[in-house]
């Protein structure tokens, strides 16, 4: 089965965690438990994305937006949107300091991430979290 939901939240330093809280309790209503791994990634990497928004987003952009979706195998994917462009620097993981720790800490806990342009609407940085083995 296959379960989405996607909310927005203003471009400020306290949606962050209200993103985190927002896609736990999605997932545990979904049936994650407390102790699945694939939950605490979850909310670690919209975290960390989320974060990415509030400090590295357009400055004239009052909104992003997050949206979680729970895959039938037990694995979720993870997407955070903003008004923002593609920067070269996001599509390659691995170039030292330029890709940022937090981009790191995706690269080491998503089973896949990327980036995809939505043209003049922005982009959307996604993860996908593998299930619990």
């Amino acid at each position: 089965m296959l379960r989405r939901n996607s909310f927005r939240l203003p471009r400020h330093p306290a949606s962050v965690g209200l993103a985190r809280r927002r896609v736990r309790d999605h997932l545990a209503d979904w049936g994650h438990g407390p102790d699945d791994p694939a939950l605490s990634d979850a909310v670690l990497l919209v975290s960390e994305l989320a974060t990415n928004v509030v400090r590295h987003g357009p400055l004239l952009e009052r909104e992003f937006e997050v949206a979680v979706t729970a895959l039938a195998d037990g694995s979720c994917l993870i997407e955070v949107s903003d008004e923002g462009q593609v920067e070269p620097r996001l599509r390659v993981v691995g170039e030292g300091e330029e890709t940022g720790r937090g981009l790191q800490l995706v690269e080491n806990i998503a089973a896949a991430w990327g980036v995809w342009s939505r043209g003049r609407h922005g982009k959307t940085v996604w993860a996908l979290v593998p299930a619990a083995s």
